[in-house]
């Protein structure tokens, strides 16, 4: 087997990011939306957040696996994976809301808009190292 050099590995990379970031820029403007929108009606940001992150979610798990890193492992076996992966990313920003809002004052506005980016740089890497990592190669070259 040709080992991919640096140069594909990181092309590799770039392009599951520009997918990634496709996904989630789409799935967080929506629900970003929502989100401001039920707020300002229903004074519970958390619970909000917490109905939109399992929506967010079940979506972000067929979008990433078929089109981000075209992941042809077991979907049981990835989806247990990204289930915990994604309970950490909530309990990240759950704890964000937490900090930032209740205990330092800040607009849960605010803080929820950068936790979107928070989140989504810790939930990329765990998706590409454990939830989908590459299961095979193809040509000597980890798929994008």
């Amino acid at each position: 087997m040709i080992k991919p050099t640096a140069s594909q590995q990181w092309s590799a990379v770039k392009h599951q990011l520009i997918k990634f970031a496709l996904v989630g820029v789409l799935t967080n403007l929506v629900g970003y939306s929502i989100y401001y929108f039920l707020t300002l009606f229903w004074d519970a940001p958390k619970l909000t957040m917490t109905a939109l992150y399992l929506v967010g979610s079940l979506i972000g798990f067929y979008s990433n696996k078929n089109f981000t890193f075209r992941h042809d492992g077991p979907a049981g076996k990835a989806g247990l994976r990204y289930i915990a992966v994604q309970t950490m990313g909530y309990f990240l920003n759950f704890l964000l809301l937490v900090i930032f809002v209740d205990l330092l004052g800040y607009q849960h506005q605010i803080v929820q808009a950068v936790a979107i980016f928070v989140v989504a740089a810790f939930l990329f890497f765990l998706s590409r190292v454990f939830v989908f990592a590459p299961a095979s190669i193809k040509n000597g070259v980890p798929r994008p």
